[in-house]
C-alpha cells in the first residue's frame, strides 16, 4: 500500500519566504505537512480543493519544526491532529509521544532528524514514486549546502546521512521543489 503525494505549493527563501506545503493521502488519512507562510492562503486551499478535499477533511498536520514559515496556517485545518517532535495535539488534548518511528498511517512514518533545529522531524512516505522524504535538512536542491541557522553542523550532517542512507527516490525540501538525491546532494 502506498500514499498519494502532492505538493500543494512550492516554497522559496530569498527576499520573501514561503514553506513548501505538501498533501499526503493514505486511505482514511489526509495529511498536510508544514502549512506555513505563503503569499496567500489560497495557495494552500485552492490546490487542496483541486484534489476534492476541504480543510475539514484533513485528519493530521505534521510540523517539521516550529518556525512560523512552517506552521503559520495550521488553523486552516480545524479537525486535524497536529504532530511535532514530541507530541500529538488536538483541541485541548496533549499526548506526549516520541516522534521517531511513529506511524501516522501505514505508509507515513515520522523520523527525528535534528539539523535545521534540534527538534526537526522528517516525514517518510511510501508513495508510487518510492520513498519520499519531506524534510528541512535541505532548503532546496540548490542549497545552501550549509544551513545558516543550524545550531550544530555535525548534527545536520549526521541527519542528512541518515536520510540519504534510506535511499529516497525524492526529497521534498523545506523551501523548494522535490528533487532526486544524487552524489552531489550536500551532506
Amino acid at each position: 500500500m502506498t500514499a498519494a503525494f502532492h505538493v500543494l505549493t512550492t516554497g522559496y527563501a530569498d527576499e520573501r519566504v514561503a514553506g513548501t506545503v505538501t498533501l499526503l493521502v493514505d486511505g482514511e488519512k489526509v495529511v498536510i505537512v508544514d502549512p506555513g507562510m505563503v503569499a496567500d492562503r489560497r495557495l494552500i486551499l485552492d490546490p487542496l480543493a483541486h484534489h476534492e478535499l476541504n480543510p475539514e477533511d484533513v485528519t493530521d498536520v505534521i510540523f517539521s519544526h516550529h518556525h512560523p514559515d512552517h506552521t503559520l496556517n495550521a488553523a486552516l485545518f480545524p479537525e486535524a491532529r497536529f504532530h511535532d517532535h514530541m507530541a500529538i495535539y488536538q483541541n485541548d488534548i496533549w499526548e506526549d509521544r516520541a516522534a521517531d518511528g511513529y506511524q501516522v498511517s501505514p505508509s507515513i512514518t515520522l523520523m527525528t532528524t535534528p539539523g535545521h533545529t534540534v527538534e526537526d522531524v522528517s516525514t517518510l512516505v511510501m508513495a508510487d514514486e518510492g520513498l519520499v522524504v519531506l524534510t528541512h535538512l535541505w532548503w532546496t536542491a540548490e542549497g545552501p549546502a550549509d544551513d545558516p541557522f543550524a545550531p550544530d553542523r555535525e548534527q545536520l550532517r549526521a541527519a542528512r546521512e541518515k536520510v540519504l542512507a534510506l535511499g529516497p527516490a525524492l526529497i521534498v525540501p523545506g523551501h523548494g521543489a522535490p528533487f532526486v538525491p544524487s552524489e552531489s546532494t550536500p551532506v
